[in-house]
């Protein structure tokens, strides 16, 4: 098909700030390997903050204008050029990354600190390295408006991720990383060839100029198709969900917070944005509730798995393949757009779901990180005695759980609760019994866990303090889940900025 004329966005004020959230992460990084690993934490903090800073700006900015934020590279309009956007959805996600990445940096300082007097550490440099690697990326993903510049984002989160996933070393964490490894590689294949059908068919890549001329031809079918089963690999959603447990239980505390709160969520993002925004015309029902029966399988399997457990890490890693599976409720209720009333309902719950599970879900790797630092391992029957030593852990564990259970007050009652609403209302029963089965089943694996927290200490058992300063932290992520339960449950209009209803 010709290549037909594009809507051009402008470059709006403020919309430097979108380079800045890109670029400083990966300026950050240089200097971190130029510089030597003996200031990488400083400099990292610095970064991280100036990035927390820039995300609240662009959300201010958007809210303020109550329309997106634009940069046009170089000058250059697409199709030959990139335009980087910030609607609504994109600067809550630039916030939520730039906090917990800030919170898990403050967590790992003393994980990951040079050793004084000695020859520097490999392990520190690659772990703060892949840090600002990884927030670089996921701003890239939130902001990017061309396909192969999305590619080059989902990519470059995907090889800073792994190296997190195998850093203690070791056989369990090598094999660990291979497999995500492969399935990384599976899905960017997939993605990559379906970009290829859509710049064959179009002449462009830029996601808003498919889209005024989106076609539904076989090479578009063909190219959705792709596009989405790898997006799926690279998100873990079931049955794709088989690398995420073993990789993210073997990551250290603060980088499994980092990869179950933020990079399964930047293919996720980059999924809806593509469903909703680019191939709004190929929802079929059929497909979107192929995709919903996928996430009511995550929801059941991940949790009944994660009953199964004996490990900690392995029940929280089980855990996010369930939460997850929630998410993908959005496409089959709504599957028209996000306009009428039950399908902005849904689409409001979906991404509180996106939100509050990644603070939860931060906040409790970090109490299970705290864990086995005091008992020495991470077996859930021999968990007793950690409430005396690391109450504030344990009572962000607790907390977590109440928003993963759906419980109120919670954000993940709220998300919940709106995406159950969302679903009686439009008679599909079904997704509702599973979106109360889970929380059910949440309820049994986290009160299993804290009733082994709260018991007495092994006969024998050699119990290590922790800082208060760490707990506080893993906490304060966890508050930030329950606090989300204060928002009304009622449709979210920030998250709606810059949308075609």
């Amino acid at each position: 098909m010709p290549l037909q004329a594009l809507a051009v966005t402008e470059t709006t004020p403020g919309g430097s700030l979108l380079v800045l959230g890109i670029v400083m992460p990966a300026v950050a990084l240089v200097a971190l390997i130029g510089l030597g690993g003996r200031g990488a934490r400083a400099i990292v903090i610095a970064a991280l903050l100036f990035q927390l800073y820039v995300a609240v700006r662009v959300a201010l900015l958007v809210a303020g204008t109550q329309s997106p934020l634009a940069y046009v590279v170089g000058g250059f309009h697409p199709p030959l050029g990139i335009t980087l956007r910030a609607d609504g959805i994109s600067a809550l996600m630039m916030v939520v990354s730039a906090a917990i990445f800030l919170a898990a940096a403050g967590f790992a300082w003393k994980d990951f600190a040079q050793p004084g007097g000695k020859p520097e550490a490999r392990a520190p440099l690659i772990f703060w390295s892949a840090m600002l690697a990884m927030a670089s990326a996921l701003n890239l993903l939130f902001t990017s408006s061309d396909l192969f510049n999305l590619y080059v984002g989902i990519e470059l989160l995907t090889f800073a991720a792994i190296p997190v996933t195998a850093i203690k070393g070791g056989a369990d964490t090598l094999r660990a990383a291979l497999r995500y490894l492969l399935f990384a590689v599976f899905g960017s294949m997939l993605y990559l060839f379906g970009i290829v059908l859509l710049y064959g068919a179009y002449g462009t890549l830029d996601i808003s100029g498919i889209a005024a001329q989106l076609q539904p031809n076989a090479a578009t079918l063909a190219a959705a198709g792709f596009v989405t089963v790898g997006l799926l690999a690279k998100t873990a959603l079931f049955p794709f969900h088989l690398w995420l447990p073993p990789a993210h239980a073997g990551a250290p505390a603060a980088g499994s917070a980092v990869l179950s709160a933020l990079v399964v969520k930047g293919s996720l993002f980059l999924l809806m944005r593509l469903w909703f925004d680019t191939f709004p015309t190929l929802r079929e029902p059929a497909d979107m509730q192929l995709l919903a029966l996928s996430g009511a399988l995550a929801v059941i399997v991940g949790s009944v798995t994660a009953l199964r457990q004996q490990r900690l890490k392995l029940l929280v890693a089980y855990s996010t393949v369930a939460q997850i599976g929630y998410m993908f409720f959005v496409f089959s209720l709504a599957p028209k757009g996000t306009g009428e009333a039950i399908a902005a309902t849904a689409w409001t719950g979906a991404w509180l779901q996106v939100v509050a599970h990644a603070f939860a879900k931060a906040g409790m790797f970090l109490a299970a990180g705290l864990a086995a630092e005091v008992l020495g391992h991470d077996r859930i029957r021999d968990l007793g005695g950690l409430s005396r030593r690391a109450p504030l852990a344990v009572l962000a564990f607790a907390l977590s759980g109440l928003s993963l259970m759906g419980l109120p007050p919670s954000g993940g009652f709220n998300a919940k609760f709106m995406l159950l609403v969302a679903a009686l209302a439009g008679g599909q029963w079904v997704w509702g019994a599973v979106i109360i089965a889970g929380g059910v089943l949440a309820g049994a694996y986290v009160f299993g866990v804290l009733a082994r927290m709260m018991a007495e200490p092994a006969a024998g058992a050699s119990l290590q303090a922790v800082g208060r300063g760490r707990q506080w932290i893993a906490l304060g992520l966890s508050a930030v889940a329950v606090l989300m339960g204060l928002l009304p449950l009622e449709p979210v209009a920030f998250l709606a900025i810059g949308r075609a209803l």
